[in-house]
């Protein structure tokens, strides 16, 4: 029974110092970012399949499209995280130009699927949608998005993780916790709102938030880089 109340005592304050941490003007300004990723989240893993499947234009292959999303959201995770996340541990520019390279990859691909995807896909009922966006909807186009999507993804999550474990090296089981948390809220609000809203406004809310979200990482990344360069270390260690 004692091991089991040190347990508990050990959770409890582990759960008050995540509370504490989550005021902070860091993880504040990073909560915005993470918010982001879990709108995206749910977008790609969940929204963009759907209106795949239900543009009847696409044809008969409308339903096998939306596994071949699927891997290249992979092939677009894997590869970004293999070039972000293993290959620039001594990039001495910092986090903020992957960052960057991610919001305009997800900025191109919301401006492609715009165009090439009805307005009603997300809310098309179980026949489809036989409406026309901007273009006439295009298999290569959503397969090519949904890459990017995979890719802008990895930008941010391997960018995001470098910075938690940067600011917060001694302690880092609270910040990545309220990570977890502030993500998971987000997508499942994404999620929510996804069966109610047309593809625009949800394109629209992703810009918005992801242009903020891009902004307060920035923020937190010069700050870091400053306090660093101020004790005397090279910024490549970053």
């Amino acid at each position: 029974s004692r091991s089991a109340e040190n347990k508990m005592t050990r959770a409890v304050a582990a759960f008050k110092k995540s509370i504490k941490l989550s005021f902070t003007k860091e993880i504040l300004l990073l909560s915005v970012t993470t918010a982001y990723t879990g709108l995206e989240l749910t977008f790609f893993s969940g929204v963009y399949g759907t209106c795949i499947g239900a543009v009847n234009r696409f044809g008969t292959e409308e339903k096998s499209l939306i596994g071949l999303s699927g891997i290249f959201i992979g092939v677009g995770e894997i590869l970004g995280g293999g070039i972000f996340g293993l290959l620039s541990k001594n990039n001495r520019f910092g986090r903020n130009p992957v960052v960057m390279l991610g919001i305009v990859v997800h900025f191109i691909a919301f401006y492609l699927i715009f165009f090439n995807m009805p307005n009603d896909a997300p809310i098309a009922p179980m026949e489809g949608t036989n409406d026309v966006a901007y273009m006439i909807p295009s298999k290569e186009v959503a397969i090519f998005c949904s890459f990017l999507l995979g890719l802008g993804d990895s930008c941010f999550n391997t960018q995001l993780l470098s910075i938690l474990g940067f600011l917060y090296s001694e302690d880092s089981a609270p910040a990545f916790a309220i990570f977890k948390f502030v993500q998971s809220i987000c997508a499942a609000v994404a999620y929510f709102y996804s069966n109610y809203f047309l593809l625009q406004w949800q394109l629209l809310i992703m810009v918005i938030v992801g242009f903020f979200g891009t902004i307060t990482f920035f923020a937190v990344e010069w700050e870091a880089a400053a306090a660093l360069v101020a004790r005397g270390l090279d910024y490549s260690s970053i």
